[in-house]
């Protein structure tokens, strides 16, 4: 049996954090052209993949649980949809330049030491005009129990996201308050930034 944490996390046959898409990728995903290349890294059981599979979108799940990602493959396979799946350490990975219309980051929380490292990747691999959406747990969500790492270096501020995607153009960040309905992991009064940005 693995030791990595999130081999065990989605180890069961539950999706932990739901079948269903984000609300963030549903609402964002009407803003791709057709057919568009699309990554998603740390996408642990697919759901985001695979939603935007299904409205037509080729679709890359980049995540470091081999576990996550044959669940994933399983997701697809059910609805009788194709995604690519790479398993790889995200700190590592060798980003493809220049090769998506979109990159979806949704609760990839990273430590400090790298974030920044991860995050400029993510820019790098999107073509011109390419959408960043980015959706993590803020600071105050320590205080509530929907679910988020509990180590403070594990979440993100406003200030540091504004920070790691300067270099795009109509950058949004923005702070929400929402209730999360994500499988039985992500449930509850939530704290979370969103990042919704274009590369020029």
């Amino acid at each position: 049996m693995s030791t990595d944490p999130w081999d065990q996390r989605f180890a069961g046959p539950d999706y932990v954090y739901g079948q269903a898409p984000n609300a963030l990728v549903a609402e964002m995903a009407r803003h791709l052209p057709a057919n568009a290349q699309v990554l998603l890294p740390g996408d642990g059981e697919g759901r985001n993949a695979v939603h935007l599979a299904a409205a037509g979108h080729h679709v890359l799940s980049v995540d470091r649980s081999a576990v996550g990602l044959e669940k994933a493959r399983r997701l697809a396979a059910m609805r009788k949809l194709s995604i690519r799946t790479e398993q790889a350490d995200l700190a590592t990975w060798a980003w493809p330049r220049q090769s998506f219309d979109a990159v979806f980051a949704i609760f990839l929380h990273l430590p400090s030491a790298i974030r920044a490292r991860v995050h400029a990747g993510m820019v790098d691999c999107l073509k011109p005009g390419g959408l960043l959406v980015l959706e993590a747990f803020r600071p105050e969500q320590l205080a509530l129990s929907s679910g988020g790492p509990k180590d403070m270096d594990l979440l993100y501020s406003a200030a540091a996201l504004r920070d790691d995607f300067s270099g795009l153009r109509r950058v949004l960040v923005q702070e929400v308050e929402t209730v999360l309905d994500e499988g039985p992991l992500h449930q509850g009064r939530a704290a979370l930034v969103r990042v919704v940005a274009r590369k020029d």
